[in-house]
């Protein structure tokens, strides 16, 4: 089963969350509907800007951690690799 490190964000350049997930549709998915109180809801971030995935959930679980205390420009450029306009992966990802 595959494990999922993501980041939201609330627009370019805007405020970020790190997650990890099982089902990266399904919790991405519940973000967007605000179905979690929290955060992401309270900040309106939804769009997926950024994903990684993993075999393992330990795996996962140890990139989340460090992820979260990477520098934000860090993070900023991680996101921007493969990703430089800051466009909603999700829709695509629904497509597969």
């Amino acid at each position: 089963m595959p494990y999922y490190v993501y980041m939201l964000a609330s627009g370019q350049h805007g405020t970020l969350y790190v997650g990890v997930t099982n089902s990266l549709v399904r919790r991405v998915g519940q973000h967007k509907a605000k179905e979690a109180e929290g955060f992401t809801r309270r900040y309106g971030v939804d769009r997926l800007v950024c994903w990684t995935s993993f075999g393992e959930v330990t795996a996962a679980i140890a990139f989340e951690k460090k992820l979260k205390r990477w520098r934000r420009d860090w993070k900023v450029n991680l996101i921007e690799q493969d990703n430089p306009h800051w466009g909603d992966l999700y829709p695509a990802m629904m497509e597969l």
